[in-house]
């Protein structure tokens, strides 16, 4: 039997029938089976007449009848075809009668044949990295900050450069929103950071003071839990201080570590900066090529596929949130379906580049050793502090391992096309 043609590449649907000797002998199974554990009225237990248990129990064994014979016969019949179904099979014209073929539709999807051209022809970006000397001297200030020290000042009132020692409490005015508490931070007065609202209420305050003011935080804010909300905060100032930064000079180029001098420093800014530079360039550069391999070979996804991405995609994303603080409460109150929506697209992108990528490395041949799986479950290993063999054990068990030795190859792919498009 052929499948029914469908507009679609990666849909199929098959009629499947299981000879009515198949049937008869799995309904004569059941029938046995029920005979055992039937209690019924005048019949001692195990001897039931078959007719009976079949006029009593006929739609029940109907039921496990296609339950038993279903999908044994469906996967027969699809491995007979060379379809590999992705998704499970939904079924439909059923037809199952005494003495006769158990007969069904079935419609699944399947992987989409994959035809990838013009890879390549792809051309990368590859601009140039430069960092100024002005960029070095303001990463180097950067350091001199981290290593400032504050010491306190008495008899005089806060101004314009001091910092305040204080502790605060802060409580949304329309009441949507938690309370925020803190102790013993540093304010510094008409600092650029700092909201005005606190320059404006701390400035001539002395130790013992307690100022209460409102706060508007701008839409654009860079705390999204604080954005467009106005907070009242009561402020006790605890004390006055004033900032020092160290001198800098060759003493303080090696108090930072192994550096001969200050010069040693701006060299080594330097080549972190450019190397930076060149991995965020390369990584965009990357994500182009594969967004113009996906425009030059698109495909269609099958469903079953996209939503398991999606699963993915939301679960990372949750266990993000959770290692952020976020309460399983809270989580679950969010809106699950806007939420899929939203990840959809970039689900799509990720399977499409994934597939694309995997046809790629088996016609360059693009394989991974064990050694670089090897190095990955160590890395992890030594990140969760436990033994390599159980986390081998449990990502081999988990199917993880082939996740990952997946995503080294599509990576290794992606290199690939990165530096034959020089």
């Amino acid at each position: 039997m052929s499948p029914t043609e469908t507009t679609s590449n990666t849909k199929r649907e098959i009629q499947v029938e299981v000879p009515a000797a198949e049937v008869t002998r799995e309904t004569d199974t059941l029938i046995q089976k029920y005979q055992k554990l039937a209690r019924i009225p005048g019949f001692r237990r195990g001897h039931v007449p078959a007719s009976v248990i079949k006029q009593r129990f006929s739609e029940d064994i109907k039921s496990e009848v296609v339950d038993a014979l279903v999908p044994r016969f469906f996967r027969r019949e699809a491995d007979k075809q060379g379809l590999i179904p992705v998704s499970q099979p939904r079924v439909s014209d059923l037809h199952i009668h005494d003495g006769e073929p158990l007969r069904f539709k079935a419609t699944f999807e399947v992987m989409p044949e994959i035809k990838v051209e013009g890879y390549k022809e792809l051309r990368a970006d590859k601009p140039s990295i430069a960092v100024t000397d002005e960029e070095v001297e303001e990463s180097l200030k950067g350091i001199q900050e981290q290593r400032a020290t504050f010491t306190p000042i008495e008899g005089r009132v806060l101004a314009d450069g001091d910092f305040a020692q204080v502790s605060l409490d802060g409580k949304p005015k329309d009441g949507d929103g938690k309370p925020v508490h803190m102790d013993d931070i540093l304010v510094e007065i008409a600092g650029k950071t700092t909201m005005p609202e606190f320059t404006e209420n701390l400035r001539g305050a002395s130790v013992g003071d307690e100022r209460t003011f409102d706060v508007l935080y701008p839409q654009d804010f860079s705390d999204q839990r604080l954005a467009g909300k106005t907070l009242t905060y009561t402020v006790k100032v605890q004390g006055i201080k004033q900032k020092s930064l160290p001198e800098l000079n060759d003493a303080f180029a090696k108090e930072l570590g192994a550096f001969a001098n200050l010069d040693d420093v701006r060299k080594k800014l330097r080549e972190g900066m450019e190397a930076e530079r060149k991995q965020a360039a390369e990584r965009e550069s990357k994500d182009k090529l594969v967004t113009e391999l996906i425009k030059r070979n698109d495909l269609e996804m099958p469903e079953a596929l996209v939503e398991r991405q999606i699963d993915l995609r939301l679960e990372r994303g949750l266990r993000a949130l959770a290692a952020q603080g976020m309460k399983s409460e809270d989580m679950k109150k969010m809106d699950i379906s806007r939420l899929r929506a939203g990840q959809r697209e970039q689900a799509v992108q990720e399977l499409k580049a994934a597939m694309l990528l995997e046809k790629i490395a088996d016609q360059e041949k693009i394989e991974v050793g064990d050694e670089e799986i090897n190095r990955e479950v160590e890395a992890l290993a030594e990140q969760s502090k436990q033994p390599v063999e159980s986390i081998r054990a449990r990502l081999t068990q988990e199917g993880v391992l082939d996740r990952i030795r997946n995503r080294i190859r599509n990576e290794k792919t992606l290199d690939y096309l990165y530096h034959q498009s020089a």
